[in-house]
């Protein structure tokens, strides 16, 4: 392990990233009952709080751990070796722990005061349409995609709100409400990550106060007012650098759990033909190439975050170029990982097919993760080609 890797592993951090590797077994065995029930079970999440991973990115403050984004990841991925689909809410939900803290503190205490483990869903997609009105905003709209909603009390929702600046344009806001204030729409039914329950969320109508409100990508401290009580170079970190890994990171863990898988039923499976799995070269090829990407990625992870931690404790401002170059490559993972897992399957033959196999869920896990709006390898590629190009950025979050 280098240098910069020992920095970060504090005792906390390699007992929670042990806690999380002790799961595992534990998630492999429930991934199938959650698939077929739409949901994570609620003693798994019962399990996570257990072990203290929700706190990974949370104040110490409110009890939580203030660690490195790497050991959030490094625990997301681990956790998705067993069950993708717990590593995406865990990865969704627990990314929000780090976001409340730049909320005014009055909205902390909304959440937290009366139970620091409280957890907050979201959906982003500005959809939402917010009135001024005395002391805050009447908000209405209908959202989709709130991953692990049912297991939390609180959400994350975006709108758009004039620029305080005065120029006329319009910026992504996140608005904060309680349970009390939405409706759950129960219509998720897709290919993959089943057992996410990302529902769509309804509010008509509601009062959102001021102080639940905040500007999603102004990383000024005026922009962030929670950093005068959480001053930890954790919460001067852009909210994109922290977000964008959340939705692609489960996508390396599930991979390295499909190769596992994979390599367990080959060393034993014999086709209706007489032929060996391990013995045919297609197999041999499938999982050597998947457990290289499985290392590049993570390479790639860890050094981006080294960087990204290095400029929030310096106050240096990463360069636009290599931010979009960060925002392109968290976007490719999930299209390297489900290339790989497709290889995969191609090697366990047609009894592979059959959802005994671990790894036939993984793949439409996968798939389905490449759906979402952060994984859009073309786009995010070419807006860093673009500036590479000496054209303007047109990334609003970057």
């Amino acid at each position: 392990m280098s240098k910069q890797n020992e920095d970060y592993m504090t005792p906390d951090a390699i007992r929670l990233i042990e806690s999380a590797r002790a799961l595992v077994p534990v998630l492999a065995a429930r991934a199938a009952d959650a698939e077929r029930a739409g949901m994570v079970p609620v003693e798994t999440i019962e399990d996570i709080h257990a072990a203290g991973l929700f706190r990974v990115l949370q104040p110490r403050r409110w009890g939580g751990f203030e660690q490195d984004p790497r050991v959030f990841y490094t625990i997301q991925m681990t956790l998705a070796e067993g069950c993708m689909s717990t590593a995406w809410i865990y990865g969704v939900i627990g990314v929000h722990n780090w976001q409340l803290p730049l909320f005014p503190e009055q909205a902390q205490r909304d959440v937290w005061a009366e139970q620091s483990s409280t957890l907050i869903a979201s959906t982003y997609m500005p959809t939402g349409k917010a009135e001024k009105v005395d002391g805050g905003y009447r908000f209405s709209g209908r959202w989709s995609f709130s991953s692990g909603v049912e297991h939390c009390k609180w959400i994350f929702l975006g709108g758009l709100l004039p620029k305080r600046d005065g120029s006329g344009g319009l910026e992504h806001t996140t608005f904060l409400l309680p349970k009390s204030d939405y409706q759950i729409v129960h219509n998720w039914d897709v290919l993959g990550l089943r057992g996410t329950g990302s529902h769509d969320i309804v509010v008509e109508n509601v009062f959102v106060p001021e102080h639940r409100t905040q500007r999603t990508n102004d990383h000024s401290d005026a922009g962030c007012p929670g950093r005068a009580q959480n001053a930890s170079s954790l919460y001067r970190i852009p909210f994109t650098q922290v977000f964008q890994r959340a939705v692609s990171s489960a996508c390396i863990g599930a991979l390295q759990g499909a190769i596992d898988d994979f390599r367990k039923r080959a060393a034993a499976h014999v086709g209706k033909h007489g032929g060996k799995t391990a013995e045919d070269v297609n197999a041999q090829q499938a999982v050597s190439e998947a457990m290289m990407t499985v290392d590049t990625l993570k390479l790639v992870l860890y050094r981006n975050y080294a960087r990204v931690v290095e400029c929030a404790v310096s106050g240096e401002r990463m360069p636009v170029e290599e931010r979009l170059l960060q925002r392109a490559q968290s976007a490719q993972v999930p299209k390297q990982c489900a290339d790989r897992v497709n290889d995969l399957m191609r090697a366990s033959a047609a009894s592979g097919t059959y959802k005994t196999n671990p790894v036939e869920r993984v793949l439409r896990d996968i798939y389905q993760a490449r759906g979402h709006i952060a994984n859009n390898t073309d786009a995010y590629a070419r807006s860093h080609g673009g500036v590479m190009l000496g054209l303007p950025n047109t990334d609003p979050f970057v």
